[in-house]
C-alpha cells in the first residue's frame, strides 16, 4: 500500500475515533449512540486491531469511553449485540488492551444477558460468546458466577446446533472448552456431552479445515485429554482423520501452530493415542519446519518442542536425523531464553534433555551448556516449583548423572536447592512422584560425588509415604522402590529400611503383571534387605521376606533371562537360598593397583601365604583375594562401595556381597582403599590378617576398632581384633 495511502488511513481513523470519543463524554449522554451503535463500534475497533491495526492512543481511549455506554444500554442489546460486543473486548484484551477494572465490570454486566437470551443466539454467536468467554478467563479474567452459569447455559445449545456449526465454528468451540477446562472448569456431564457432540463432525468436515482450525483441533483435543476426559474412540478417530491434513499442509503452519501440534500429538500418545505409522509420518513432516522457524520460536515454543519430542521418543518413536536435527536447532535457543523461563518450562525443559540422554542422544557440548544454562534458574525458582516439578527437576538430575553427566558445582547447587522443597511439600507428593523421587535420591546416592547436603533428610521424609500409599503403586513402582530403598544402604536406617520393605512385599503376591526386570529388581532389593538383618546380629529375622526371595527367584528363572544382570541376581538369590542354579557366569575381572600392592606386600609378609585373586566362590561374583587354606576373603573396597564414596557408608550392592559370603561360610576382611596408599598404612591391616590365621604379628599400632558383623565372621580392616581365633578349616571353593 501506498504510503500516502496509509497516512491518509490514519488520519481519517483518528478523527472518526476523536469524535466517538468527544460524543461519548458529552453531558448528559449523547442520545444518538444506541445500543446497536455501540456494538457496531466496539465490533469494529477490535476488527481493525485484529487486521492489523497499530493501537493507538485514540483507540485505546474510544474502547474506555464506550465501555460506560454498555452498562447503561445493558438491556437494549439484542443477542448479536451480546455476542459482537463479549467477542470485542475478548479480541481487545488478547491483543494488548488492558483488562481495567471497568472492562471486567463490563463483561459482568452483559453475562447476565447471555442467560437471559440464551435460546435466542445463531450458531454464529453460539461461536463467539464460547471463544469470547474463553479467551477472556485465558487472559485473567475472574471466575465470577455470572462467567460460569453463561458457559454453563450455551453448552446445550451447542450440542443442540452441532449440524449448523462451519468448519471453523467446530474448532473454535473445542479450542474453547479446552481452554475453559485448562483454566479450572468442570468437567461436567454436559461438557463432555457437548464434547462428545462435536468430534463426528469433525471427522465429517475434517477436509474442509485450515492450517489454524486443524491446529486447534489438536491442541483442543489433547489438552481435554491431559485434564482428564476419556480418550474415546471417537476422540482418537478425529485426531487419526486429522494427521494427513497436517501434511498435507505443513507448510502454512505458524511457529505456534507447529509447537502446539507437536505438544498436542506427543501428548495424545502419552494418555493412549496408538503411535501409528500416519502419526509417526506426521511428526516427521513437522520437524523440518522445527528448523526454518527456529527464531520465531518464544521460551513456551521451546519447552513444549522439547518436551513433545522427548515424549514421543520416550514412547517408541525413532530418533531420526530429522529428529536429532530439530534438537540440535533447538538447544541453543535454552541458552538464548535462559532467563525467560517459568517454573514448568524449566522443569519441562531438564526432564525431557534427561530423557533424551537416556534414550542415547549423545551429550554434545550445546546440550551441556543448555543443561547448565537452565541450573542457575532452578536454585532462583526453587520456592516457585510444585511438587510434580521438583519430582521431574531431581528425576531429571539422577538420569543426568546416571548418563554420566558431569557433576559441577553448580549442578549439586541445584540438587540441594530442591532437596528441603520435598521435606516441605511431602504431603503432596503422589504415588508416581514418591516411587520417581526414591529412585532419583538412590541414583545420586549412588553417585561417588560427595554426598549432597539435605539428601538423607528428604529420604526419611518420603519413606513414611511408602506405607502411606502402599496400595497405590504399580508393579513398576513397587520395584523401583524397593531396589532404591536397598541402594541406599546404610544411609537409610535398619528399622525404617525394613519396615518399607514389609509395607511393599505383600503386593507382590498379587494379581500384579511383573516384567522381568521389575521382578529382579525387586528381588534384589529383597536380598540387600535380608543380608542388612543377617549382618545385623540384634535384628529379628523375618522369613517372609525369604519366601518372597523363593517366590520371586522361580519366577524369574521361568522368564529364561539372557540379560547378565538378571543372571547374576539369580545366581546370588540361588546361593542364598540353597538352591541349585542352571546359569554360569564368566565374570570379567580387573585388578586395582590398591589390591595388587596390598597383595604383592601381604605376600612378601607371609610368603608362605596361598593367594588367589578375582576368584568366584560358589558362582558368585568374583573376590578381591582369597586366602583358600584360611576360608578367608579380604576385599579392598574402593570409593564406589560406599554412599557418596564417603568411605562410611556402605551401599546396599556391598552389604549383599558380604552377606552371600558370610552365608556361604567365609571370614571376608574388608579393607578401605583409602587406608592403603602407603606400606606403613598397610601394616595393621596384614598384622590383622596374621592374627587371623594363627601368627603372632611383630608389636605394631592396633587400628581403632569401627564396627563387628553378625558371629564376627566378616571384620572390617579398621577393626582391632582383641583375641587371637583359631585358624578356619580349609574350604574347597567353586571357580
Amino acid at each position: 500500500m501506498d504510503e500516502r495511502v496509509k497516512r491518509t488511513q490514519a488520519a481519517l481513523l483518528s478523527a472518526l475515533l476523536d469524535a466517538i470519543i468527544f460524543k461519548c463524554q458529552q453531558k448528559p449522554p449523547a442520545r444518538d449512540i444506541d445500543a446497536h451503535g455501540i456494538a457496531n463500534l466496539m465490533w469494529a475497533m477490535a476488527k481493525l486491531v485484529d487486521s492489523g491495526q497499530n493501537r493507538i492512543p485514540e483507540l485505546k481511549e474510544a474502547v474506555a469511553v464506550l465501555l460506560p455506554h454498555v452498562n447503561v444500554q445493558k438491556k437494549q442489546f439484542i443477542p448479536q449485540g451480546i455476542a459482537n460486543l463479549l467477542w470485542a473486548m475478548a479480541k481487545l484484551v488478547d491483543i494488548g488492551q488492558e483488562q481495567t477494572p471497568e472492562l471486567n465490570e463490563t463483561v459482568s454486566t452483559l453475562l447476565p444477558s447471555v442467560n437471559a437470551q440464551k435460546t435466542d443466539f445463531k450458531p454464529q454467536e453460539i461461536n463467539n460468546l464460547m471463544w469470547a468467554m474463553a479467551k477472556l478467563v485465558d487472559n485473567g479474567q475472574k471466575w465470577a458466577s455470572g462467567l460460569k452459569e453463561a458457559v454453563a447455559v450455551m453448552l446445550p445449545h451447542v450440542n443442540a446446533e452441532k449440524d449448523q456449526f462451519i468448519p471453523q465454528h467446530i474448532a473454535n468451540l473445542l479450542w474453547a472448552m479446552a481452554k475453559l477446562v485448562d483454566n479450572g472448569q468442570e468437567r461436567t456431564p454436559e461438557l463432555k456431552a457437548t464434547v462428545t457432540a462435536l468430534l463426528p463432525r469433525v471427522n465429517a468436515q475434517r477436509d474442509q479445515f485450515n492450517a489454524q482450525g486443524i491446529a486447534n483441533l489438536l491442541w483442543a483435543m489433547a489438552k481435554l485429554v491431559d485434564n482428564g476426559l476419556e480418550p474415546t474412540p471417537e476422540l482418537k478417530e478425529a485426531v487419526a482423520g486429522l494427521l494427513p491434513h497436517v501434511n498435507a499442509q505443513k507448510e502454512q503452519f505458524t511457529a505456534l501452530a507447529i509447537a502446539n501440534l507437536l505438544w498436542a500429538m506427543a501428548k495424545l500418545v502419552d494418555n493412549g493415542q496408538e503411535q501409528t505409522p500416519e502419526l509417526n509420518e506426521t511428526v516427521a513432516a513437522l520437524l523440518p519446519h522445527v528448523n526454518a522457524q527456529k527464531d520465531q520460536f518464544i521460551p513456551q515454543h521451546v519447552a513444549n518442542l522439547l518436551w513433545a519430542m522427548a515424549k514421543l521418543v520416550d514412547k517408541g518413536l525413532q530418533r531420526s536425523p530429522g529428529l536429532n536435527k530439530a534438537i540440535a536447532v533447538l538447544l541453543p535457543l535454552v541458552n538464548t531464553h535462559k532467563d525467560r523461563f517459568i517454573p514448568q518450562h524449566i522443569a519441562n525443559l531438564l526432564w525431557a534433555m534427561a530423557k533424551l540422554v537416556d534414550k542415547g542422544l549423545k551429550k554434545t557440548s550445546e546440550l551441556k551448556d543448555a543443561v547448565a544454562a537452565l541450573l542457575p534458574s532452578v536454585n532462583a525458582l526453587k520456592d516457585q516449583f510444585i511438587p510434580q516439578h521438583i519430582t521431574n527437576l531431581l528425576w531429571a538430575m539422577a538420569k543426568l548423572v546416571d548418563n554420566r553427566y558431569e557433576q559441577t558445582p553448580e549442578f549439586s547447587e541445584a540438587v540441594a536447592a530442591l532437596l528441603p522443597n520435598v521435606n516441605a511439600q511431602k504431603e503432596q507428593f503422589n504415588a508416581q512422584c514418591v516411587t520417581n523421587l526414591l529412585w532419583a535420591m538412590a541414583k545420586l546416592a549412588d553417585s561417588e560425588q560427595e554426598q549432597t547436603p539435605g539428601l538423607n533428610e528428604a529420604v526419611v521424609a518420603l519413606l513414611p509415604l511408602v506405607n502411606a500409599q502402599k496400595d497405590q503403586f504399580n508393579a513398576q513402582g513397587i520395584a523401583n522402590l524397593l531396589w532404591a530403598t536397598a541402594k541406599m544402604g546404610e544411609l537409610i536406617e535398619l528399622n525404617l529400611a525394613t519396615c518399607t520393605f514389609e509395607s511393599l512385599v505383600y503386593r507382590i503376591s498379587e494379581q500384579l503383571q511383573f516384567s522381568q526386570k521389575e521382578i529382579s529388581m525387586s528381588l534384589w532389593g529383597i536380598m540387600v534387605c535380608c543380608a542388612r538383618l543377617a549382618l545385623d546380629s540384634n535384628a529379628n529375622k523375618n522369613n517372609i521376606l525369604e519366601k518372597h526371595m523363593d517366590d520371586l527367584l522361580t519366577r524369574l528363572e521361568n522368564t529364561s533371562p539372557n540379560n547378565k544382570e538378571h543372571q547374576s541376581i539369580m545366581i546370588m538369590a540361588a546361593s542364598w537360598l540353597g538352591r541349585t542354579c542352571p546359569v554360569i557366569l564368566d565374570y570379567q575381572t580387573t585388578i586395582s593397583k590398591t589390591q595388587a600392592d596390598f597383595r604383592d606386600q601381604l605376600k612378601s609378609s607371609i610368603p608362605s601365604l596361598q593367594i588367589e585373586e578375582e576368584k568366584s566362590l560358589n558362582s558368585l561374583p568374583p573376590v578381591d583375594l582369597l586366602l583358600p587354606d584360611h576360608n578367608m576373603v579380604i576385599e579392598v573396597q574402593g570409593s564406589s562401595h560406599y554412599v557418596g564414596g564417603d568411605f562410611k557408608t556402605w551401599k546396599g550392592s556391598t552389604l549383599l556381597k558380604i552377606a552371600l559370603l558370610q552365608k556361604a561360610g567365609f571370614a571376608v576382611i574388608e579393607i578401605p582403599a583409602n587406608q592403603l596408599f602407603d606400606n606403613d598404612l598397610m601394616k595393621p591391616y596384614i598384622d590383622q590378617i596374621k592374627t587371623r590365621i594363627g601368627i603372632t604379628p611383630q608389636e605394631h599400632g592396633s587400628v581403632p576398632l569401627k564396627r563387628r558383623w553378625a558371629g564376627a565372621a566378616h571384620v572390617t580392616g579398621e577393626e582391632h581384633l582383641a583375641e587371637q581365633p583359631n585358624p578356619a578349616k580349609k574350604k574347597t571353593s567353586n571357580q
